[in-house]
């Protein structure tokens, strides 16, 4: 990851709080989100029985939920921290991560369009090398979402609004 403590907005908070904050199931199964931006949101797990399906390697459907998070989060921030909804999700998995390993995710922007924006969202094994390299990855899965931005935000949601644009790097 770059910087790993990019707490450069609001210090004091550690990012397993702010991401407490932003997503609550995240947090319930151990994701720390590390990095936010409009270009850029990350951060990592590691794969604990509260994230495992019953052969103890990494649920698919936490790499989703890992995947629908992190790009609804940076399509937020992209879109001027509109409200933005999901309306596609493909993901392929393509090897296990086990109980253990520190797993490593980051969104990018394929497209940021009004009113759609498309993310890709990777998920990988962190190795002892600790490459960011694409091409010496162990990819434990690849996504695509795509959301629909630039709805109003209601009135409730606000304040998470708010947390949002204090702790993320723009």
């Amino acid at each position: 990851m770059d910087n790993q403590n990019q707490n450069d907005r609001n210090p004091a908070v550690p990012w397993s709080s702010k991401t407490a904050i932003l997503d609550s199931p995240l947090n319930a199964v151990g994701f720390e989100i590390q990095t936010l931006s409009p270009h850029r949101v990350a951060g990592r797990i590691l794969v604990s029985p509260k994230c495992c399906q019953p052969f103890k390697v990494l649920h698919g459907g936490v790499s989703a939920m890992i995947a629908e998070a992190l790009a609804s989060i940076g399509a937020q921030m992209a879109s001027g921290f509109q409200r933005v909804a999901g309306f596609h999700l493909s993901i392929n998995h393509l090897q296990s991560a086990e109980i253990g390993d520190l797993v490593l995710a980051e969104a990018t922007p394929i497209s940021l369009g009004n009113p759609i924006q498309v993310w890709e969202v990777e998920l990988w094994k962190a190795s002892k090398t600790s490459s960011l390299e694409r091409s010496r990855r162990e990819v434990v899965s690849s996504s695509k979402v795509t959301l629909l931005c630039n709805l109003p935000v209601p009135k409730h949601a606000q304040p998470l609004v708010d947390t949002l644009k204090a702790f993320s790097k723009l």
